[in-house]
């Protein structure tokens, strides 16, 4: 078993009022990951994820290249950040 990593991911364009984040929430389920999805004040969409490393790199990948809401992502960011400790499941946060 490999060790889990955490990711966030920041994506930018027109990704919110498009259903972004409910898509989000709807793929987790196909994946063996925990965290969470929020929009953010300035139209971007930041996601927080954690699980085993292959599966995360292709949740991502999923998002941003393969989901019906793919086109609308014109950038995203990522970076690694430490375990997300209380995380149970995949949610939506307001």
């Amino acid at each position: 078993m490999t060790t889990p990593l955490a990711k966030r991911v920041i994506f930018t364009g027109r990704v919110q009022n498009v259903g972004f984040r409910y898509t989000v929430k709807d793929l987790a389920r196909s994946f063996d990951v925990r965290g969470w999805v929020k929009n953010l004040p300035d139209g971007s969409v930041e996601l927080q994820v954690m699980g085993e490393p292959a599966e995360v790199a292709a949740f991502i990948k999923e998002i941003a290249e393969e989901s019906h809401v793919a086109h609308h992502i014109k950038g995203l960011m990522t970076e690694s950040i430490p375990l997300l400790e209380n995380a149970a499941g995949f949610t939506i946060v307001n």
